[in-house]
């Protein structure tokens, strides 16, 4: 009866190891390399649709730091919120939109990254209106990056909440799973 008790408490205990081995490598994992991400909304649309579902690169964001045009992941913790968008202004630049035309530092700047045929049908379906409004200029602050979603006249972004501080920007590269038609790596 010994023997047998004393079996139950060895792999009891060492269930007990793989679980606390498990938690630490899933939480190390989503902490410094790969974050867990679900698309929330159309903000993105055309290149990420909601409720896609993927990885975001923190390790990404650690090593190359931050680009203009990475898609990030945002946290608010005043909301508990997270967002993805693009990045369009870098710390100390100003940012400007003039007739569908991104200005930073006063110079055009192409935002190769658009699917034109996506801009084409919303300027069709909306004669004489801009897919990207008219704002600006903008300073962005020291530490801080000015975000928008590509789905421009769906996305509340910068344009509305200002920019966003380095801190707050957890990861710059997504990986989208699921749906399995929907799979990108940017």
């Amino acid at each position: 009866m010994a023997k047998i008790k004393n079996k139950v408490l060895a792999e009891i205990i060492d269930l007990l190891k793989l679980v606390v081995i498990t938690f630490a490598v899933v939480f190390s994992i989503s902490t410094f390399v790969l974050r867990p991400v679900q698309v929330d909304g159309t903000s993105m649309f055309p290149l990420l649709h909601d409720n896609d579902v993927g990885f975001a690169n923190i390790l990404n964001r650690t090593i190359n730091g931050i680009k203009r045009f990475d898609i990030v992941v945002i946290y608010i913790p005043e909301r508990n919120e997270y967002l993805v968008k693009r990045v369009i202004g870098l710390p100390g630049e100003t940012v400007e939109y003039r007739n569908d035309v991104l200005y930073i530092n006063g110079q055009p700047v192409a935002e190769d990254f658009f699917i034109d045929s996506y801009i084409q049908e919303y300027k069709t379906n909306n004669p004489g209106k801009f897919f990207t409004d008219n704002f600006g200029p903008v300073v962005v602050g020291e530490d801080e990056y000015f975000v928008m979603g590509d789905n421009r006249p769906g996305s509340a972004d910068s344009r509305y909440y200002g920019a966003y501080k380095g801190s707050q920007l957890i990861a710059s590269g997504i990986i989208i799973l699921w749906p399995v038609d929907h799979m990108l790596i940017r």
